[in-house]
């Protein structure tokens, strides 16, 4: 039901969160610090995540086995969020902390994208358990960074990207939707969540590309 619209937003998702990846890289590339890579991985992380939502709403997957992977990726890239948040203010901790905790997570991660495969047909009797959990799990990482982000730039306003933790706030609130859709099934909490998500991103699209035009501007 609703596959087409589903399988739209979940496109345009991914490809607006490639495109943010774009913009969000460039500090790495001029500083060549690894704790720089982190929003561009998370970014791009979830756009895959979308990218497996999308395929997983088609005919050509198999949701036994899509519909777990996708929630782990998913969750994955919005704790590699969080951890870029928890990470980003603490002067103190050495870059060896931050590529430690990467490693744990990537690892951890792939061997739960193994267990996925294997023995999806085995999760998938668990899945809208799983889902709930994961739902749980992403909203708690993003009201923390959303809180995180919100005293960063309270701290030190910048007018290129003082709206940017809206559009944790509305993911935010968007994974809520996706909550109360888990639980009582309701198609209004589903769109609602979809609705959420492409305004959220659409917020991160426009400070990226203000940023990027004014640091260019600040060139000439």
């Amino acid at each position: 039901m609703y596959e087409l619209e589903r399988i739209t937003v979940e496109v345009v998702s991914a490809i607006v969160c490639f495109i943010l990846v774009r913009f969000m890289v460039k500090p790495f590339r001029l500083t060549g610090e690894t704790r720089y890579l982190g929003l561009p991985l998370g970014f791009g992380i979830l756009g895959v995540s979308y990218a497996f939502s999308a395929l997983s709403y088609s005919p050509l997957s198999d949701y036994t086995v899509s519909g777990p992977v996708q929630l782990l990726v998913r969750a994955f890239a919005f704790f590699l969020l969080a951890v870029t948040y928890f990470f980003s203010k603490s002067e103190r901790k050495p870059k060896l902390m931050w590529n430690i905790t990467f490693g744990i997570s990537v690892c951890t991660m792939t061997i739960l994208m193994i267990l996925a495969n294997v023995f999806g047909q085995f999760l998938w009797i668990n899945y809208q358990t799983a889902r709930v959990f994961a739902n749980i799990f992403n909203l708690i990482c993003l009201v923390y960074v959303s809180i995180h982000a919100l005293k960063s730039h309270m701290e030190q306003s910048d007018p290129t990207t003082l709206i940017s933790p809206l559009g944790y706030v509305l993911l935010g609130i968007g994974q809520y939707s996706l909550l109360v859709w888990s639980v009582d099934a309701s198609i209004f909490a589903f769109f609602g969540a979809l609705a959420l998500r492409l305004a959220g991103l659409a917020v991160f699209l426009f400070v990226s590309y203000r940023s990027f035009y004014s640091s260019e501007r600040g060139r000439k």
